[in-house]
């Protein structure tokens, strides 16, 4: 690997003239961590390929939706044919019925219907459980991200808290002000707002585990504390498994803790793997509450591109071959590299947490367990970029925040895991380093 990105120094001056900060969506731009993005040109198995020849161990998997790694070729067969066939028709197709049969087999919903984003995915899940209830609160955590949807910009993680934005302007105030921002795993705070407002609330929504402001896992029983309480108070508890449906485990984060509790939720949000890296997301849940969905009953959402059929297809080739193995795999090199970071970082002497849930993980730079959002914003985010950036100079391209989660994928072979173990003790010295000079 060489140091040399002139290239994407140059395409990354080229977008900025035409392209807002010079990206499509704000982590990418580096702004957290300094620097020049790197432009890639392509992706094979576990590794990355930039504009200037340069290759790296990708541990971002496109923001965990490359569960099988870059360029699996049956997945590209699959949509090879697909296209083939035409690109899109405005018309049912079988593959999306596919699909549908396979979300609904792996989760506790009994129907589906297909939209092209995630944000998309929990704006609709919202409009419906205010349309089926009735009512027009929604109850959210800090530091949970539902997509750039207007009414749930409001305390969020990810990139707002990247560059610290409490909100956003262009969001005006008439549409968070029926948002309550609870602290998460906070059940006080949950039963405090439903003691005040819950004939009012329609919904809560939450991240099943947030990968949005780092890992952070629901402590034992608090989603199943969110469901009952919305339950009892005529509510809907929506799921969000956008980030961890299909990728925490087999059945998401719903399998590590909704299966063996013995609870489901209302609605659920899913998107990034049941794409195969292509744009489809979907929500779903209760027969009785998608039944309000037109043209069935009153509650109206449509999409030209939804359940197109090459994102179908690409989605349906993923989730056939995620096997139990497939997951073995992950799940192993995933405790292997957090394991190992762990190690590195407490042998440099660099204060850090690392929290999983399922094959999902992340860094605190932080000496504290991180339960909620408050936490996580304590950490040492000059120490993350001094890791971040000494990592990638090693060929291990991480996300570009310390707010994110770190995923792998079923390519990364004992060669690519091999490169991040050997990028690890340096990277973690560059960590102290900053500390040190701090």
């Amino acid at each position: 690997m060489t140091d040399r990105t002139t290239r994407s120094e140059a395409l990354f001056e080229r977008a900025r003239a035409v392209t807002p900060g010079g990206v499509n969506s704000p982590v990418r731009a580096f702004n957290a961590v300094g620097g020049t993005p790197r432009f890639i040109a392509s992706g094979q198995g576990a590794w990355l390929t930039d504009v200037d020849g340069n290759r790296y161990v990708d541990l971002v998997c496109s923001w965990g939706a490359l569960l099988l790694g870059h360029a699996h070729p049956e997945v590209q067969a699959a949509i090879a044919a697909a296209v083939s066939r035409g690109t899109s028709y405005g018309t049912p197709t079988e593959p999306e019925v596919e699909l549908a049969e396979e979300i609904v087999r792996r989760t506790p919903v009994d129907k589906v219907r297909f939209v092209s984003s995630g944000t998309e995915a929990t704006m609709s899940a919202i409009r419906l459980a205010r349309g089926f209830t009735g009512r027009d609160v929604v109850v959210k955590f800090a530091g949970c991200y539902h997509g750039h949807v207007d009414s749930l910009l409001a305390a969020a993680g990810s990139g707002l808290a990247t560059f610290a934005l409490p909100g956003t302007p262009g969001v005006p105030a008439s549409s968070t002000a029926l948002t309550l921002v609870l602290p998460y795993n906070d059940r006080e705070e949950v039963a405090a707002a439903f003691a005040e407002h819950g004939d009012r609330i329609a919904c809560v929504i939450t991240e099943a585990a947030p990968g949005n402001m780092g890992v952070v896992s629901p402590l034992p029983g608090f989603n199943a504390y969110l469901a009952e309480t919305c339950t009892a108070h005529g509510a809907l508890f929506i799921s969000d498994e956008v980030m961890t449906g299909f990728r925490a485990s087999r059945l998401g984060q719903w399998g590590l803790d909704g299966a063996s509790e013995g609870w489901k939720p209302d609605l659920m949000t899913f998107g990034k793997v049941m794409g195969g890296g292509l744009p489809a997301a979907a929500f779903g849940g209760r027969a009785d509450v998608m039944a309000h969905l037109a043209p069935e009953g009153p509650v109206y959402q449509a999409g030209t591109l939804s359940g197109n059929p090459v994102a179908t297809t690409a989605g349906l080739a993923t989730l056939k071959l995620a096997t139990d193995e497939v997951y073995d795999r992950i799940s192993l090199v995933a405790e292997t590299i957090r394991t190992a970071a762990g190690k590195a970082l407490t042998e440099a002497g660099v204060p850090h947490v690392v929290q999983s849930a399922g094959t999902m993980f992340s860094v605190f730079f932080t000496d504290e367990q991180v339960l909620d959002f408050a936490a996580a914003s304590s950490q040492d985010t000059a120490a993350f970029a001094a890791f971040f950036h000494a990592m990638l100079d090693r060929g291990v391209h991480l996300p570009p925040s310390a707010y994110e989660a770190w995923f792998v994928s079923s390519a990364h072979d004992d060669r690519a895991v091999q490169a991040v173990l050997d990028a690890l003790p340096a990277a973690a010295a560059a960590a102290a380093a900053t500390r040190k000079a701090g």
